[in-house]
């Protein structure tokens, strides 16, 4: 998408957009990625994925655009932020609604999909809450590099093997966009809803960990010094 997004950035520049704009434009597909694919069926998935790959492109081209315009504000910084906690909330708790079968306010599919994208958000909060931690604390901003690895060497090593798995990308938007669309293919031909819940369930218990595992990382890192 870096690729695509300077001829869209150029596009949105020659009609005056602000950054901000595309910013809004970004959390509104992101958003109705998740509307989309609470409806069920398979053509709900490949527009949920369509969307998100708009909100990808506009998600590239607010920053490049601010760069190319000048335009930088702590409004434009904290939109997008918010828009990337909007966009996966809406997308985990769209598939736990599509996961139900049908819309309704409650079942135990639903109450999953709200539970994951509840931790998935509590895994992005630990992360900003550094920059958070440091500035109230005086520190500089941003930790260097080299307070980004665990003190202990067990700690190092699991950290590693997780970011060589990526696991933890299933429950980002963009993978977890395609991953919904190759459950509602399978879950099409099988003429059941059973990958798109072994989908929610694997998300479910990842977010899980992850909030666990991201915050030991944290912890034990020299983030916070």
């Amino acid at each position: 998408m870096r690729r695509v997004s300077p001829r869209a950035t150029w596009v949105f520049a020659r009609l005056g957009w602000s950054p901000n704009a595309v910013t809004v434009g970004f959390i509104v597909c992101g958003v109705a990625a998740g509307v989309v694919v609470a409806l069920g069926g398979l053509w709900s998935a490949i527009a949920a994925a369509i969307l998100i790959q708009a909100y990808l492109l506009l998600d590239c081209s607010d920053g490049e655009l601010a760069r190319w315009s000048g335009r930088f504000s702590a409004t434009g910084i904290y939109l997008d932020r918010v828009g990337h906690y909007l966009g996966e909330a809406a997308l985990l708790t769209g598939l736990g609604f599509r996961a139900q079968g049908h819309l309704t306010v409650s079942g135990p599919y639903v109450t999953a999909g709200l539970a994951a994208a509840l931790l998935a958000m509590i895994v992005k909060a630990e992360t900003d809450n550094v920059i958070v931690a440091r500035s109230e604390s005086g520190l500089p901003e941003s930790p260097t590099d080299a307070a980004l690895a665990p003190r202990g060497s067990g700690l190092a090593l699991a950290r590693r093997l997780a970011a060589s798995l990526k696991v933890h990308r299933i429950i980002q938007a963009v993978e977890l966009s395609l991953l919904i669309l190759v459950a509602a293919i399978i879950d099409a031909f099988a003429g059941n809803l059973t990958a798109t819940r072994v989908l929610l369930i694997a998300c479910l218990v990842i977010a899980g960990l992850m909030v666990i595992a991201h915050l030991l990382a944290i912890v034990a890192s020299r983030r916070l010094r």
